[in-house]
């Protein structure tokens, strides 16, 4: 062990939060709906599996792109070859044209500012080698992914200093949570470098209001610090209110140009919006050139394969397809969603009202023994071990209020979801029955105690009527 790096052997790589702990026990007895129908239904990863169908549509329309063929000439040998790591040229273009797209052309992207990395993982992490160091903090509101402890700190040696938000207004960043979490960072001795925020949330599936990001912009303005917004759930907006991207809050406010501007950076991904987590495809945008310019060179660290690149750009510089997509994947998400919403109601549990992600973030408070993390992780226990459904609990996404977990709704068949609701239902069911039996056996004991305590009080009563006697 003394011949290991301490990166090897310390424990801050967050692989033991049950948020990864259920994955392992889901891949141990993952349901099948022929060969395993009792075992435990992945409902703990974030994956849009609902339009596989026109993705194969697409590939099956455009052989020559499946082939690395141009002009029904194969290019096999030239995508083989040694790459330049910044990336081809026409992907990079494919892809700010779709960011804009997605965000409804309201703000454009200048390929010269994007930096390709292996996927958002990737992508923060290089980000947090560019902006923070050991000693440095990034604030992050609660709750938020679980990921982020691995992605940020593991290597970085950079620390989290979580921005305390409640349900007692649907999680939204506050300003006194914002100066809070500054001040606890400068108790801790560790000067902040930035905040980062995930709009989309995950794992609340909502969208940040305007004023939250005028408020993010105010506060790093303010402190001189930078602001990272993880955008990758931006294509899941599939409800009112429409998503914002950071990027038109600093136009709209006429903000180019200035020393904000230059703070402000964009992390992105096709894992979500597109649904190929696997093709590990994921940028950094930024509008300070010496990030960009580091950030490039620490990208030859998690490249994206040229075949992969060449395969994409033709499929993004397709309008038409891309147009159809966007709009089919908005109206399938939402219908999902609906569903999950419908069946968790029936099992008598709501959620937080979301319009974005691939998840919801639902409330089981009613459902918990005491209002303790102990007891959440008890429920998430047998929700996992005796119900076989695999969420996310809240205190894995460092959420302040006990009860509170996220569910995925993308990831399966509708006829899947269908089963683990009514699992779910059997269980509250079960959950309540138990309960009232308590009660019930409480209330008898009350009963028993109180007819006791009757009888003891006539008899000594009695005894000393007859003594004055």
């Amino acid at each position: 062990m003394g011949l290991l790096s301490r990166k090897v052997t310390c424990n801050s790589h967050g692989q033991d939060s049950s948020y990864f702990l259920g994955w392992q026990e889901y891949e141990k007895n993952p349901y099948d709906e022929v060969k395993n129908p009792k075992g435990i239904i992945q409902m703990g990863l974030a994956e849009n599996q609902l339009c596989f169908d026109l993705l194969e549509s697409w590939l099956a329309k455009n052989p020559d792109a499946v082939s690395f063929k141009r002009e029904e000439q194969s290019i096999f040998k030239e995508l083989a070859l040694f790459q330049d790591y910044h990336g081809l040229p026409a992907f990079k273009k494919a892809l700010v044209d779709f960011m804009a797209e997605i965000r409804g052309n309201k703000v454009s992207f200048d390929t010269d500012h994007l930096v390709l990395t292996a996927g958002a993982t990737s992508a923060n992490e290089t980000l947090m080698f560019c902006l923070a160091e050991k000693g440095d903090a990034i604030l992050l509101p609660t709750p938020y992914y679980p990921g982020f402890d691995r992605d940020l700190k593991w290597r970085t040696g950079a620390a989290i200093v979580p921005i305390q938000c409640s349900s007692s207004n649907g999680f939204q960043i506050t300003e006194s949570a914002l100066e809070a979490a500054y001040q606890e960072a400068q108790r801790k001795n560790l000067r902040v470098k930035g905040v980062l925020v995930t709009n989309p949330s995950n794992p609340l599936g909502t969208t940040m209001s305007r004023n939250e990001l005028d408020l993010l912009v105010n506060f790093v303005t303010d402190k001189e610090i930078h602001l990272i917004s993880d955008e990758i759930y931006s294509g899941t907006v599939f409800s009112s209110p429409a998503f914002v991207s950071i990027m038109e809050v600093l136009k709209d406010r006429k903000l180019e140009n200035t020393q904000v501007w230059e703070r402000v950076h964009v992390v992105y991904s096709l894992s979500k919006d597109l649904g190929l987590p696997g093709f590990r495809v994921g940028a950094i945008y930024s509008n300070d050139p010496i990030v960009v310019a580091a950030a490039t060179k620490m990208s030859s660290f998690g490249l994206v394969s040229s075949q992969t690149q060449y395969l994409l750009s033709a499929m993004l510089s397709d309008k038409k397809f891309t147009k159809e997509y966007i709009s089919k994947n908005h109206k399938r998400l939402q219908k999902r969603q609906n569903k999950l919403v419908s069946g968790l109601e029936k099992a008598g549990i709501s959620c937080l009202e979301s319009n974005a992600g691939l998840f919801c973030w639902v409330d089981m408070r009613h459902l918990l023994s005491s209002n303790t993390f102990e007891a959440e992780m008890e429920l998430w226990k047998r929700i996992v071990y005796d119900v076989k459904l695999n969420i996310s609990p809240g205190s894995s996404c460092h959420c302040t209020e006990p009860g509170w977990f996220r569910v995925c709704f993308a990831n399966m068949s509708e006829d899947t979801l269908k089963l683990a609701m009514q699992r779910l239902k059997s269980f509250v069911s079960s959950i309540t029955i138990d309960n009232q039996t308590h009660q019930d056996l409480k209330n008898m004991r009350k009963k028993n105690r109180t007819k006791w305590v009757f009888r003891l009080s006539f008899q000594s009563f009695h005894d000393r009527e007859q003594g004055e006697r």
